[in-house]
């Protein structure tokens, strides 16, 4: 299963009623753009956020492959990439600039369904990573899903026959666990088979002892591709301590495997965090493109 979430406006209720998600395959200048090309990639069984004037109004889950097909919502006769949904749509909308304080640390840096403002960018379909996946079904389920409570006992007869007819809380449940299975399944692997390159000891301080070792993503898992997540020369095995630094953004290394030390940490605190300028790792050529990637994007730079 893979996310998306998708930007609708005034389409989006005949959208609902039909159960399809539609959308041109040319814009007006006769391009396709990326936010509509991802439609292609789309398979049955994928789960669609759907988000209407900078709320999720929805969720749907994809019931063929994405194929090509006549606008449906119109009488145009324009030929789109579209696939056919079950649209359960939220009692409680979700506001993403209310809750943005918690979305924005797990938007990608590239393809960003939001700005950093909170309102959404101008396109169709964006990616939707793991994490952000179940930060908003967390709030979804938050808003939407209610446990009885003694002092409700009284509507008991009610709130069953409600729960009999809500298939929301379900789906919810079901895309929750998905997304968390894929989580841990990917980084179990990942820690697997980076240990090896790394000699099964920090990079850094050559601590050893398992319980203290992060396997680093050095493109983090929001802004990887499948491949890229699983890639184990996508990493870096660290102590919890360098891992910390690394993953904040406080060090960086170049593509010599040369260390960068963040201006936001005193030189005089060096020791404190067992880090000095002349460290370096034995990085390996396939490590290259993503330090090089971590140091221009997560970097604290010494500006």
């Amino acid at each position: 299963m893979n996310f998306y979430i998708v930007m609708q406006g005034r389409t989006y209720d005949e959208a609902k009623e039909k159960q399809v998600v539609w959308c041109s395959i040319l814009d007006s200048s006769g391009q396709t753009p990326h936010s509509w090309e991802r439609m292609r990639e789309v398979k049955k069984g994928d789960a669609i956020f759907h988000c209407v004037k900078g709320e999720i109004v929805a969720i749907s889950t994809a019931q063929e492959d994405c194929g090509e097909g006549v606008n449906p919502l119109d009488h145009s006769g324009v030929v789109g990439y579209q696939f056919p949904a079950v649209y359960e749509e939220l009692d409680f909308p979700v506001s993403i600039k209310e809750h943005f304080d918690e979305i924005q640390p797990l938007l990608p840096v590239k393809y960003s369904p939001f700005q950093h403002n909170g309102d959404g960018n101008q396109g169709f379909l964006y990616p939707c990573n793991e994490m952000l996946a179940i930060k908003l079904l967390e709030l979804m389920s938050d808003a939407n899903i209610y446990e009885e409570n003694e002092e409700q006992l009284e509507f008991a007869i009610g709130l069953i026959a409600q729960k009999e007819r809500n298939t929301l809380a379900p789906v919810l449940i079901e895309t929750e666990a998905e997304a968390k299975v894929k989580i841990r399944k990917g980084q179990q692997k990942f820690r697997k088979q980076l240990m090896p390159l790394w000699d099964n000891q920090c990079a850094l301080c050559g601590i050893s002892l398992p319980g203290l070792l992060r396997a680093s993503h050095s493109k983090p898992w929001k802004d990887a591709t499948n491949d890229e997540r699983l890639d184990p020369y996508n990493g870096i095995l660290l102590c919890h301590n360098h891992d910390a630094l690394y993953d904040q953004g406080y060090i960086a290394f170049d593509g010599t495997g040369k260390i960068h030390i963040s201006s936001e940490i005193d030189q005089m605190d060096y020791v404190k965090y067992g880090i000095h300028e002349k460290m370096r790792v034995a990085r390996v050529e396939e490590n290259k493109k993503y330090f090089k990637w971590h140091k221009r994007e997560i970097f604290r730079g010494n500006e």
